[in-house]
């Protein structure tokens, strides 16, 4: 993402000292990360707009500003094993620790419910649904109605969607729906965040277009990586599968890691 369209680092003085035990340069053995609590106790108070997505290998916290459009959707690639549903499960557990309900809530589909049932007792859930089930492709019209009627209200949803394969066979309307979300959704509060089997993009080829912030996980088929916007500089195969992830920013590219559980 080039400098004019890229939001995603607040870089707030208030944010710059993180002690050094959160901190993992990418030459050094990963350790094991703090947990999701700690990490997030040793930055302190986050702007209500912004959602946690990690720690910068300088220390600082990588976040979305939920009221900043410019982002558009998200997808998330990496391999099988990538830690991508990890990723989503860090947001969704992170929204407990930083946000009221009223301020921000959550909807998930998937193609793995078993993987989710944590999920289901927070406060912040609106759904978790299977992609097969009837339910995901009505939760899909709920969140395009809500959102064609949000115009000034200030909570913000978060669209999960586990993986994007598993919802390219809806049907004709839901998959408007859907494409009316991902092309509006973030001026109107929803924030759809899916995520994609690399080894299986061209399963899904005229979707990845849509996105203009793909944030990657590890990718060992260089081949793969540069098809969907890696480059000989992002060494995406380097990355520490479950818990390491990259985005381009500013012309170059930005590691950051997710806290343990």
């Amino acid at each position: 993402m080039d400098q004019k369209s890229h939001r995603y680092s607040l870089a707030l003085d208030a944010l710059a000292e993180l002690k050094t035990e959160v901190k993992s340069p990418p030459s050094q053995p990963v350790p094991a990360m703090p947990t999701l609590d700690r990490v997030l106790a040793e930055i302190g108070p986050l702007p209500r707009e912004a959602l946690f997505l990690g720690v910068a290998s300088d220390g600082l916290p990588v976040l979305l500003n939920m009221h900043d459009p410019v982002p558009g959707p998200i997808l998330i690639i990496g391999d099988a094993g990538a830690g991508k549903t990890a990723f989503l499960k860090s947001i969704v557990r992170s929204l407990a620790l930083t946000h009221e309900s009223a301020e921000v809530q959550f909807g998930v589909i998937t193609g793995h419910l078993d993987e989710w049932e944590g999920g289901k007792s927070s406060a912040q859930r609106v759904a978790i649904f299977s992609s097969h089930e009837t339910g995901a492709q009505e939760l899909l019209l709920s969140l395009a109605s809500w959102a064609h009627n949000n115009k000034n209200n200030k909570q913000c949803v978060l669209l999960l969607i586990d993986d994007l394969e598993a919802v390219t066979a809806f049907d004709f309307d839901a998959l408007q729906n859907l494409r009316w979300l991902l092309a509006r959704g973030p001026s109107r509060r929803v924030w759809p965040i899916l995520t994609m089997n690399a080894a299986r993009y061209g399963e899904v080829i005229s979707w990845i277009p849509t996105f203009r912030t793909r944030i990657f996980g590890r990718i060992e088929d260089a081949r793969v990586a540069n098809a969907l916007g890696g480059d000989s500089s992002s060494a995406l195969d380097q990355l520490q599968a479950g818990i390491q992830f990259s985005l381009r920013e500013n012309g170059g590219w930005l590691k950051f890691w997710i806290p343990g559980s």
